[in-house]
């Protein structure tokens, strides 16, 4: 997919600019599942994720602006009623506008492994980010993740149930791909070619 060119209004910035949480009720104008996608990318499944589920509301991170700007402007144009993108780091706003106990799912897909040292700080799951996340997450809720970097998916899964999330499959064990399941442009390239991706979904212990 080429990459979008850099349409000129800004996404989210309302939301960024918030202390506390919105009401997302009027935000969105109907009441709903609220949902999460930290580093959406190129917005595919953000988009399609909308499509099938036009009564969840659905909130997209990407600091990319390129992109974030881009998957709004598609989501205009499809008519879709449920998508928020914030063009911004999730780790600043989200501990900002989202109340304890409001998620029903928070998805990441393919989070930048961040290959050099000096850049680890960077990479989202961290534990006290994933704890922060889990509290976030309503009792029962979803956390939905999937990298093609196996040592990177591992190390994650690891963070995410040392703080606390439920793996219902046990320890350290990753998913297998369920086709119920809505794909990432990156994940369609992979599911085409067979190349492995790993993935976890876990819950919030009631």
């Amino acid at each position: 997919m080429p990459r979008p060119r850099l349409l000129p209004d800004p996404v989210g910035l309302h939301l960024v600019e918030m202390s506390t949480p919105p009401d997302w009720d009027a935000e969105f104008g109907f009441s709903g599942p609220l949902e999460l996608e930290i580093g959406s990318g190129a917005g595919g499944h953000a988009l399609e994720y909308c499509r099938r589920n036009p009564h969840v509301r659905f909130v997209a991170f990407e600091w990319r602006k390129k992109y974030a700007r881009d998957t709004l402007d598609r989501a205009a144009k499809a008519g879709l009623r449920n998508l928020r993108v914030v063009e911004s780091d999730a780790r600043f706003v989200v501990p900002r506008i989202f109340a304890d106990d409001s998620l029903s799912a928070i998805h990441l897909q393919f989070p930048d492994p961040w290959w050099k040292r000096a850049h680890a700080k960077r990479a989202v799951v961290q534990p006290a980010f994933a704890k922060l996340l889990l509290g976030k997450l309503a009792p029962g809720g979803l956390f939905d993740m999937r990298t093609d970097v196996q040592d990177r998916g591992e190390s994650m899964l690891s963070i995410l149930e040392s703080v606390g999330f439920h793996n219902p499959l046990g320890s350290g064990v990753f998913h297998p791909y369920d086709p119920e399941e809505v794909p990432s442009t990156r994940e369609r390239r992979y599911l085409a070619t067979g190349e492995p991706v790993y993935r976890a979904r876990l819950t919030r212990p009631r």
